[in-house]
């Protein structure tokens, strides 16, 4: 029976009837499902601003499929423009206030399937913890990227804009060309335009079966972006008769094939966080070990920044998610019998799709030429980080340094003393105090980050943080050490000028100090105090569980 039709049926529940009569049921229309559409429409950033149309598309497919569509807002959090600022402290919290606020309006009014619409990169995750978590049917639908900005014959994502301030620091561009890239990188409405965050999580959820085939690495101004909306509507009521629920699809092993995805790619660090939070929402074990045990076996094949050439819309129009997932298929390496949305399985879903990529690009290279030959996202584990660090490689000639730390206890400290010129090659920067609880919220470093390979320093610096790293980081980043500086993390221990080994090849992250004298500063260490005791904020930060959980909030 639909959860909807339950409380609205019969005599007794006719105060229920007629507030629903005030918002347009009419007697016919009690007994049709009916599906909440979480819009995340916001003129606060482009990766949102078209979302509104998405949802009125998908809002009358859904009413001529035969059920009763019904629109309620949930936030967004722009992390392009809340990098470097405290406000970037919201980003990762927004997810779970996301999960939260779909959560508790599907359930209040007892809805019957979730159709979500969401651009930046919080807004898939975060949908997807609400869908785990009320198990009832539902579909993802993405807002789409962005197209790239042009200056000159460059491609320019926001990332850009970012290097582009490392590289004026450092005299390699002028204050012109620097305004240049600004006014040009992000020419319109979509989400980031690289593998970033956003689109390696829409990625996961299409490999996943919760997002139709094709949709995730669609442009957001392209009409076809508007058609995938409506038909993932029609899809939906299908799902809610044939009872299709998300526990059904988000299995170990959909998990699985979105983690070789991501690695195919060359995906965002962050989606080993979100996913680490989906499965244990949904139920399905999963570690971050399980990460690199995948890395070792998917390479990258992909060719796509923010350490590559090309943009999302060039994967798309390369054959996009699905001729990806099919070379990877054919070589035994995604579970071809996981379900999709659709009531089909992947292997059924991918049975038409090439068995080669085009031979007229090179966006999409064949597994016998991938770009490198195992996964960029390496699990790295050592005294500096006993629950594990994520690694992001790509790009990386020599992914392996030790070097004198440079130890800095916020992002803006770090920042400050990079572009100032006092970061040099060899250096090891630790940036602490940022992880979900110190933070909290875990910051993402991608101006630190963006400013080192601005200043030319990408191959010869590293840098390692108990915060995140933006999906468009890269070089020798290290980010999600955990335990934590603010619980007492090794982090927490390092001083100025220690040595310390980042060592990809050996998946280790070392603190080359003894073990007496570590002992010595445990025993002195003194916890900080919270740096916010209220608000979401405080909330937050006494939840929250280690980043190698997935950052959740609910008990672990």
């Amino acid at each position: 029976m639909l959860r909807s039709a339950a409380i609205t049926a019969g005599v007794q529940r006719s105060p229920n009837r007629a507030m629903l009569r005030a918002v347009g049921f009419g007697d016919g229309d009690f007994e049709k499902p009916i599906i909440g559409i979480a819009n995340g429409y916001s003129t606060i950033t482009p990766c949102n601003i078209g979302l509104n149309d998405l949802a009125r598309r998908a809002e009358q497919a859904a009413r001529c499929a035969g059920a009763m569509p019904q629109m309620f807002g949930t936030i967004t959090v722009s992390d392009g423009i809340s990098m470097g600022t405290e406000g970037m402290k919201y980003s990762l919290v927004s997810r779970e206030v996301i999960a939260d606020s779909i959560e508790t309006a599907c359930n209040a009014q007892s809805m019957d399937g979730l159709l979500a619409i969401g651009g930046c990169d919080k807004n898939m995750p975060g949908a997807m913890l609400a869908m785990a978590r009320m198990n009832i049917p539902a579909i993802f639908v993405y807002g789409g990227t962005i197209k790239p900005g042009r200056l000159g014959p460059c491609d320019l994502t926001v990332v850009s804009a970012f290097e582009a301030v490392g590289q004026f620091s450092g005299g390699r561009i002028d204050a012109e060309e620097l305004l240049a890239i600004e006014k040009n990188a992000c020419p319109g409405a979509g989400s980031c335009g690289g593998m970033f965050t956003a689109n390696t999580m829409s990625s996961a959820f299409e490999a996943m079966g919760l997002s139709l085939p094709g949709s995730s690495t669609m442009a957001a101004e392209d009409p076809e972006k508007a058609e995938s909306a409506a038909r993932s509507a029609e899809v939906l009521v299908r799902a809610i008769e044939a009872n299709i629920r998300p526990r059904d699809l988000i299995t170990r092993e959909a998990i699985e094939n979105a983690i070789s995805v991501i690695m195919a790619v060359g995906g965002s660090t962050n989606s080993v966080l979100h996913l680490l939070a989906i499965a244990r929402t949904a139920e399905v074990p999963l570690t971050i070990d399980d990460f690199e045990t995948i890395r070792q076996r998917v390479p990258v094949i992909c060719d796509l920044k923010p350490s590559g050439r090309y943009v999302t819309v060039d994967l798309h129009n390369a054959g996009g998610i699905p001729q990806v997932m099919k070379l990877l298929l054919d070589a035994g390496l995604l579970h071809g019998d996981c379900g999709t949305i659709e009531g089909c399985t992947l292997r059924e879903v991918l049975a038409d799709v090439p068995t080669e990529p085009p031979a007229d690009q090179d966006v999409i290279r064949p597994l016998s030429n991938p770009l490198y030959p195992k996964g960029h996202l390496a699990i790295l584990k050592g005294n500096l980080a006993e629950e594990g660090a994520v690694a992001k490689i790509s790009g990386v000639k020599t992914p392996v340094i030790t070097g004198p730390a440079r130890v800095f206890e916020s992002e803006e400290s770090a920042l400050e003393a990079i572009l100032a010129g006092s970061v040099g090659a060899g250096d090891v920067v630790v940036v602490r105090y940022e992880g979900p609880v110190g933070g909290p919220g875990m910051r993402e470093m991608l101006s630190p980050t963006a400013a080192i390979v601005g200043k030319g320093l990408g191959e010869s610096v590293a840098l390692i943080t108990d915060g995140r790293f933006s999906g468009g980081s890269y070089g020798l980043v290290v980010g999600h050490v955990a335990p934590e500086a603010a619980v007492g993390g090794t982090i927490a221990l390092v001083e100025e000028g220690d040595s310390i080994t980042v060592d990809a090849h050996q998946l280790l992250i070392q603190l080359n100090v003894d073990a007496a004298e570590l002992q010595r500063r445990r025993s002195a260490w003194v916890a900080p105090a919270p740096r916010y005791r209220t608000g979401v904020l405080g909330k937050y930060a006494r939840l929250v569980s280690s980043s190698s959980l997935g950052a959740v909030t609910d008990p672990v």
